[in-house]
C-alpha cells in the first residue's frame, strides 16, 4: 500500500481475532487493512480450544473445515480427582441438538490467523501488512488518521474506522485512555508441553482434563502434536519453575516417571481478569484481549474475542452500507455485558473450582461436580455455559 492511502477499516493486530475481523469485512465487500507489528502471525501456544459457536461462526469464513483437518475433536472432558482416580466425564455430545459442532476442537490458534492472513492477500479489497506497527492515531467526525511505523518509513492512512485487536498491551486502548479495570491473580502459571504420548500410561484420558485434589490442581490437554500441562506456579523462583526438577515433579504427579518426560516448551506467565471500561470510543473499537482478559481455564479468551469480532463486523458492514449507526453502540452493550456477566464470571468460577489447598472447600466443589452428572437439567445448563452456546444466545437478546 502507498503512503496516505484511504481505506475503510484498519485493524491493528493479526492474531486470530484481528484476522477473523479482517476476513469477515473483506468477504462482505469492505476495504480493509490488517496491520501487524511482527513479521508474521505470532505462534502463541496458550490458546488452542475452539468452542462450538466459534466453529459455526468460522464456517461462514470457510475456514472451519481447514481447522478440523489440523485439529482434534474433543467431545469429552474429564474432571479427575488425582488422589482417588475418580473420573467425572462431561460430554458435549449431549448438545447435538443445539449445534452442528457438539465438541471442542483442539487446534493451535496460529493455524487460524495464518490461514486467514494468507487468504486476505487473495481478496482484491484487503491486505495483511506485517512489520507495520501502529504508533499514533487521531479521530474526527468523519474518520481516523493513522500512522504506522515500518523498518524504513512512516506510513499514513486515513480510515473510516479503526479496530484495536492488538492484545493485552493494546496501543489502541492506551491512546484512547480507556481504563482497564480488574485484577491479576497472585499465582503465576507454568505451562509445559511434551510430545510423549501420555495415554500409553493413562489410556482413559480425555483430550481435555482438569485434574485436582485438596493440595494442587492442573490442566492437561492435547493439541495435535503435544500434550500441554498448566499448573499454578505460586512462590517458586523463575529458575526453579523452569528447572528439570520442577518438570519432573509436575509430570510425576500423574505419571510413574516424571524424570523421563522430555519437554518441548516451558513457559511462565501471569493471568489477569480485566475488562475495558468501553469497547467503543467514536470510530475506534476494542476487541479480544485489547478489550478483556481472563484466565485460560475453559478456553474462553480467544473464543470470546472471535465473538467480539463477528458482533462488531456484522454491524460495521451494515453501518458502512448506510445502516443505523446506533448498531455500533449495541456492539458495545452486548459484548461488554457478556464479558462481565459470562466470560469473567465463568472463568473466575472455573478458577475457584480448580484451585487446590482448600481442604473442605475442595470437597464441596467435588460434590458439586458429582451432582451435575445426576441432574440432567443442571448438567445441560453447565454444558451450554462451558461450550459458550449460552453466552452467544444471551448476547443476542440484549438490545
Amino acid at each position: 500500500m502507498s503512503k496516505s492511502e484511504r481505506v475503510q477499516v484498519v485493524i491493528a493486530g493479526a492474531g486470530p481475532v484481528g484476522a477473523v475481523a479482517a476476513m469477515y469485512l473483506a468477504m462482505n465487500g469492505i476495504e480493509v487493512a490488517l496491520v501487524e507489528t511482527g513479521p508474521d502471525c505470532a505462534a502463541d501456544l496458550r490458546a488452542s480450544t475452539f468452542h462450538p459457536p466459534t466453529l459455526e461462526m468460522l464456517d461462514a469464513l470457510k475456514v472451519t473445515d481447514y481447522l478440523m483437518e489440523k485439529g482434534l475433536k474433543s467431545p469429552l472432558y474429564h474432571w479427575r480427582d488425582r488422589k482417588t482416580g475418580e473420573i467425572l466425564p462431561f460430554d458435549f455430545g449431549e448438545l447435538a441438538d443445539d449445534t452442528r459442532y457438539p465438541f471442542r476442537l483442539q487446534c493451535e490458534q496460529y493455524y487460524l490467523s495464518r490461514r486467514l492472513a494468507e487468504r486476505l492477500d487473495e481478496e482484491p479489497n484487503a491486505r495483511a501488512l506485517f512489520n507495520h506497527r501502529l504508533i499514533w492515531f487521531a479521530q474526527d467526525d468523519s474518520g481516523v488518521d493513522i500512522a504506522l511505523e515500518t523498518p524504513t518509513d512512516i506510513v499514513r492512512m486515513r480510515a473510516d474506522y479503526l479496530i484495536g485487536a492488538d492484545g493485552a498491551n493494546s496501543i489502541v486502548r492506551k491512546w484512547l485512555g480507556v481504563e482497564f479495570d480488574g485484577f491479576t491473580y497472585p499465582e503465576r502459571f507454568l505451562s509445559l508441553s511434551t510430545s510423549q504420548e501420555i495415554r500409553e500410561e493413562i489410556p482413559d484420558l480425555a483430550l481435555v482434563n482438569y485434574i485436582a485434589d485438596e493440595d494442587e490442581w492442573l490442566v492437561l490437554l492435547r493439541v495435535p502434536s503435544l500434550w500441554r500441562v498448566l499448573v499454578p506456579a505460586n512462590e517458586e523462583s523463575t529458575e526453579d519453575l523452569l528447572s528439570d526438577a520442577k518438570k519432573s515433579r509436575v509430570f510425576g504427579g500423574f505419571l510413574a516417571d516424571g524424570e523421563a518426560v522430555q519437554t518441548q516448551h516451558r513457559t511462565i506467565y501471569r493471568v489477569h481478569q480485566r475488562v475495558a471500561k468501553s469497547f467503543r470510543e467514536g470510530r475506534v473499537f476494542l476487541i479480544g484481549d485489547a478489550a478483556h482478559l481472563n484466565n485460560p481455564l475453559g478456553g474462553f479468551g480467544m473464543n470470546s474475542g472471535i465473538h467480539d469480532a463477528f458482533n462488531l463486523c456484522e454491524r460495521l458492514v451494515d453501518v458502512i452500507n448506510g445502516g443505523d449507526g446506533d448498531l455500533l453502540d449495541q456492539f458495545d452493550r452486548q459484548r461488554r455485558t457478556m464479558t462481565h456477566d459470562f466470560t469473567q464470571r465463568q472463568t473466575i468460577e472455573n478458577m475457584e473450582i480448580m484451585r487446590g489447598g482448600q481442604g473442605a472447600a475442595y470437597m464441596r466443589k467435588r460434590e458439586t461436580m458429582r451432582a451435575l452428572l445426576t441432574d440432567d437439567a443442571a448438567r445441560r445448563g453447565y454444558l451450554l455455559r462451558q461450550s459458550m452456546i449460552a453466552s452467544v444466545r444471551d448476547a443476542a437478546s440484549i438490545e
